[in-house]
């Protein structure tokens, strides 16, 4: 079995050479689903090479690279991460907010992160250890 972690869960699934696996599994995995135009959820589909298709099986490594996605592996390729796709970070980012803090400047002028919404900030932190 292989261990598989994606943002939102894990999986074990039976996985040969790396990452190929049953189409059922990498739906399971991904929710994409194998279709003859290509790996497929709701009306988007992603054409895949024939390099990345077996018989009854899917290199899901592959197809993840072709979305953008970050795939690494333990040395002993028993247990693999699946980042999220660009799209998805930058979509997940994009309605973040750091929580507020006021802290002094280098003249002690104490300094509020609200009060410099809208406005480009460098934040600059260290640490001893």
């Amino acid at each position: 079995m292989t261990r598989i972690l994606t943002p939102l869960a894990e999986f074990d699934v039976a996985a040969r050479d790396g990452l190929w696996m049953s189409p059922a599994d990498a739906e399971k995995v991904t929710g994409w689903t194998l279709k003859p135009e290509g790996m497929c959820r709701d009306d988007l589909c992603v054409p895949l090479p024939a390099s990345a298709l077996g018989t009854n099986e899917v290199d899901l490594a592959a197809f993840w690279k072709k979305l953008g996605g970050p795939v690494v592996s333990s040395t002993t390729r028993d247990v693999w991460a699946l980042g999220a796709p660009p799209e998805e970070r930058n979509a997940a980012l994009e309605g973040l907010e750091a929580p507020d803090f006021t802290l002094p400047d280098v003249d002690g002028t104490p300094r509020t992160l609200s009060s410099l919404r809208g406005k480009k900030v460098f934040l600059a932190t260290w640490a001893s250890w």
